[in-house]
């Protein structure tokens, strides 16, 4: 069941996104060459419980993950796709990383996540993440009353693939509202004017993941958690949580 919000809801919705976007933009700001991936976590925590909220992450446990997951943040690093548990890592020139957070706030929930190139940039891993940010554009931008869920999932999709990158099958964006993950599933692939028909009040996490290896296959990781390219290659994962409105898309997680 897709739930339609109320203009009241959303602006609920839009809290809980802030303090979402927030938490990452504190964790943006101290990526650094030697800074640990348990250090961003607890940045992040921080944020989330100074402003009276909860963490959506912490303790989750999916159906695919053998235990719940033990922090508030993901943290991704060069060949891991999405998942990765925040570790003793510390952070090197030229990684890669992606942060993921959720939260939830008055019982509503916001999703959100940024890729960021640590220190001098190699070009093909720049071209990877504005890709990665091109595609959650047109995402954002496809997410409008009387298209389909198709047409979000093409728009995502084209981006990608005229770049030449794997897009991991399996996993994709969302619905979110009272839950982190509600209906529906949100490919990051599709047809055209396929699937369901976008209504105002619905809202979506939408997250664009790329491999530049061009193979759309992954490795789960042992911890049951993180999600490897198949060849090393480096990856990316952007997203937010973004409301359908009779007036245009609203990005929940926005700061």
């Amino acid at each position: 069941m897709v739930e339609i919000k109320t203009a009241a809801e959303l602006d609920a919705m839009r809290e809980v996104g802030l303090v979402v976007g927030r938490a990452l933009r504190a964790a943006r700001e101290a990526i650094r060459p030697g800074v640990r991936l348990v250090e961003l976590d607890e940045i992040a925590a921080t944020v989330i419980r100074e402003s009276g909220a909860k963490p959506a992450f912490l303790h989750y446990q999916p159906r695919f993950a053998p235990t719940p997951f033990p922090a508030v943040i993901c943290a991704s690093v060069n060949d891991v796709i999405v998942h990765g548990i925040p570790d003793r890592y510390r952070i090197g020139e030229g990684d890669v990383v992606s942060i993921d957070c959720g939260a939830y706030l008055n019982g509503w929930a916001a999703d959100s996540a940024f890729t960021v190139i640590v220190g001098p940039a190699d070009p093909a891993d720049e071209r990877l993440v504005a890709t990665a940010e091109k595609a959650l554009e047109a995402a954002i931008a496809a997410a409008v009353p009387g298209n389909r869920l198709g047409d979000i999932g093409a728009a995502i999709g084209a981006v990608g693939r005229a770049a030449g990158y794997g897009i991991p099958r399996d996993f994709g964006g969302h619905g979110i509202g009272r839950h982190m993950h509600e209906d529906p599933h949100v490919a990051n692939e599709g047809r055209p004017g396929r699937g369901l028909v976008l209504k105002a009040g619905m809202t979506l996490a939408l997250e664009p993941m790329f491999m530049a290896g061009g193979k759309d296959r992954y490795l789960t990781a042992e911890d049951g958690w993180a999600l490897h390219t198949v060849d090393g290659s480096r990856a990316v994962h952007v997203e937010h949580s973004v409301a359908i409105t009779d007036d245009g898309p609203r990005v929940l997680t926005l700061v």
